[in-house]
């Protein structure tokens, strides 16, 4: 649910999201929610109660987008709402949630939503970072990618959501491709040795190294 469709519609319909949706395996739908406004000018948003600086989204036009949505599937799905005070989306989040048959990610604008209809629909409140954004778009489209990922059919290796960063809390071992040498930098020789299980040994090792050096926080 957004304001900019548009916008949405661009960006998931590239790459292997594209590829995904043609093949049936996930769908997605930019609903525009200044569709569902009563007011005659499509207006949106408001003034905020108490004072304060900038537009708040109003309730009604984003409750009847959802309650449309709702009748179209037949039931109230998870529904996300991006915001900066939300829980931090995760690896394990995006496998969680790549198991639901439907989700509603709702993208507010302005100053935020009104907390009334937020109380009524939604289940999950997300960020994807300590900082702020013009609009929840772009989270939910991070969201998203991340979700699909994780829906089986949609990778073509079928090892490589599993040898991904922040498997096993570890991030991805350094890659390298051809040529063997480059600017005088060699590929290390143990990816040369067609020795599997020592290639496995070393990839798990670079692994740790890496993730102690930036992230040793996951390590624990």
């Amino acid at each position: 649910m957004t304001l900019f469709p548009e916008m949405v519609e661009q960006t998931l319909n590239t790459s292997i999201l594209a590829r995904a949706k043609n093949n049936g395996l996930i769908d997605f739908e930019a609903v525009n929610i200044r569709d569902y406004t009563t007011d005659k000018h499509k207006k949106v948003d408001d003034y905020p109660y108490g004072g304060g600086a900038g537009m708040v989204m109003q309730a009604q036009p984003i409750y009847d987008c959802y309650i449309h949505i709702v009748e179209e599937i037949g039931y109230r799905p998870r529904t996300v709402y991006l915001t900066p005070w939300g829980h931090p989306f995760k690896q394990q989040m995006a496998k969680d949630l790549s198991k639901e048959e439907n989700i509603i990610f709702l993208c507010g604008h302005y100053e935020g939503v009104d907390e009334r209809v937020l109380e009524e629909i939604v289940t999950d409140y997300v960020t994807i970072g300590d900082y702020v954004l013009t609009g929840g778009e772009l989270p939910a489209m991070v969201m998203i990618d991340a979700i699909s990922r994780m829906v089986p059919g949609v990778l073509t290796n079928c090892e490589s959501k599993n040898t991904e960063s922040f498997e096993d809390n570890l991030l991805e071992h350094p890659q390298y491709s051809r040529p063997a040498e480059w600017m005088g930098k060699k590929v290390p020789d143990i990816l040369l040795s067609g020795d599997h299980k020592k290639v496995d040994e070393w990839h798990y090792e670079k692994s740790v190294e890496r993730t102690k050096k930036f992230r040793p926080e996951l390590l624990k």
